[in-house]
Order: C-alpha cells, then sequence, then structure tokens
C-alpha cells in the first residue's frame, strides 16, 4: 500500500510517499532523514499489520510543506 504524507505539490506528487508493502521497518530512512519527520512502529493506516513501518510522525505532519522541501528531489 502506498501511504501519502503531506499534500500534492505543483508536480502532482506527495511530500513524502512510503510503499509499505516493501518497507520492512528498518529504520534506515528514519535515521537519514535529518528533519527526523520518520519514525518506525505500528502502521497507522494498517493497525493489524505486525511489522514494524515508517510513517511520519504526528508532530510532523503539519509541517512538511516546511521541513522537506530542502530534501524533495523535483525531476
Amino acid at each position: 500500500m502506498l501511504a501519502n504524507w503531506g499534500y500534492q505539490d505543483g508536480s502532482g506528487e506527495y511530500f513524502i510517499t512510503i510503499d509499505t508493502d516493501k518497507c520492512d521497518g528498518c529504520g534506515k530512512c528514519a535515521d537519514a532523514c535529518p528533519q527526523n519527520a520518520l519514525e518506525i512502529g505500528e502502521d497507522p493506516a494498517d493497525p493489524l499489520r505486525e511489522e514494524p513501518v515508517a510513517f511520519v510522525g504526528e508532530e510532523q505532519r503539519k509541517k512538511l510543506r516546511y521541513t522537506c522541501s530542502p530534501c524533495k528531489t523535483y525531476l
């Protein structure tokens, strides 16, 4: 399942999209995020999932426009 975080920008892409089917909860993405926007834990969209997954932390959700802009790549 694709979990979209933030809002669609001018390119039609969300700031952060996490493919939870491919996420194994290793935490590498959370460690690499300079803004500490990602957390690893229970999937907020699928509480029955047993494996941990990456997701955008509650405090960061409304700030993605500002915190994630420097890292977002525009193609």
